[in-house]
């Protein structure tokens, strides 16, 4: 059976809170979209937990210098889910974004910014990405 294109405006899941879910021919899941997104300030030139753009996510807390915990909106289902993170920064200095261990739940993740040393740094910019 051959299948056109589907041009819309909206995808709306039938569940309160669920990522419409892709699936391939046969009905096995093979993607969702992006659960939550955000860019904020790290410190140095843009103020620390300031959030510049959003999705799904209600507040950044400041932990500590390059500590920040995100907060979702709406939860996820669980606390299985991956994460990416990116910040901007200089071209002779490297940044890191990672999680803390223990501290990713389904209302928030917690994450810290290190320089090449492994120690925590403010970056103008940090940017992370939930999947799940």
């Amino acid at each position: 059976m051959a299948y056109g294109n589907l041009l819309t405006d909206v995808v709306q899941s039938s569940t309160t809170g669920t990522a419409p879910v892709f699936k391939d021919g046969n009905g096995t899941q093979i993607g969702t979209l992006c659960r939550a997104w955000v860019q904020f300030g790290a410190g140095v030139t843009v103020t620390a937990g300031a959030i510049q753009g959003q999705f799904n996510v209600s507040s950044v807390t400041v932990n500590g210098t390059g500590d920040f915990t995100v907060n979702f909106t709406n939860a996820m289902p669980d606390a299985n889910y991956a994460f990416t993170g990116t910040s901007s920064d200089t071209p002779t200095v490297n940044a890191i974004i990672t999680a803390y261990y223990g501290y990713i739940s389904a209302s928030s993740i917690r994450v810290i910014c290190m320089n090449y040393v492994a120690s925590p740094s403010s970056r103008p910019l940090v940017g992370i990405a939930i999947f799940r």
